[in-house]
């Protein structure tokens, strides 16, 4: 069964942006391929053929209009606990809010179990190892914390699956829905 998510990709030069900055934290670090680096903007997860077919259709039938986009910031996740995510964050975009919600709710209609978690749109640009103290992250986020690409517009979105393995998620664009 394929495990699916929606994305959106990153142009070549926000992806340079990003890989600069992917050094200086300790090797067991592992740090997310540039040709991998997207914003999830809903993860499905394993689904049967046909809510696969179901979901292609349902996602081509979405309407949006081209918008900007702006990486913006870094963070980690969970919050004031134990790093285990490095993520650049993006600039506030009511779009992409919006576009977002337009894919939750659409999939939510299909049949889809609602996404619990509140939508924080990031790019996940490293897995952090449970060793990594805490002044050494900090002192990565200060160095870092002026983070900010050039615009980037965002006129279409993916869908992909992804493939589980021991060196990490293999990715595969199954579809491109784009702006009309």
């Amino acid at each position: 069964m394929p495990r699916l998510f929606v994305a959106i990709d990153l142009p070549e030069q926000q992806r340079r942006d990003l890989e600069a900055i992917c050094h200086g934290l300790p090797a067991e670090t592992r740090w997310t391929p540039p040709e991998q680096l997207h914003l999830t903007v809903r993860f499905i997860g394993e689904v049967d053929d046909h809510l696969f077919s179901s979901t292609r259709h349902t996602l081509a039938e979405i309407p949006f209009t081209p918008f900007w986009l702006q990486i913006q910031g870094l963070g980690h996740f969970p919050p004031g606990r134990q790093a285990k995510i490095l993520w650049a964050g993006v600039a506030e975009s009511p779009q992409l809010d919006q576009l977002q919600r337009l894919i939750e709710n659409r999939l939510v209609q299909l049949g889809l179990a609602p996404e619990n978690r509140p939508f924080h749109p990031h790019l996940t640009i490293a897995r952090l190892p449970p060793s990594l103290a805490p002044e050494v992250l900090a002192a990565y986020l200060a160095r870092h914390r002026r983070l900010s690409s050039a615009p980037f517009l965002v006129d279409s979105f993916h869908l992909y699956s992804s493939r589980l393995t021991k060196h990490g998620a293999i990715h595969h664009r199954e579809e491109t829905f784009s702006a009309r």
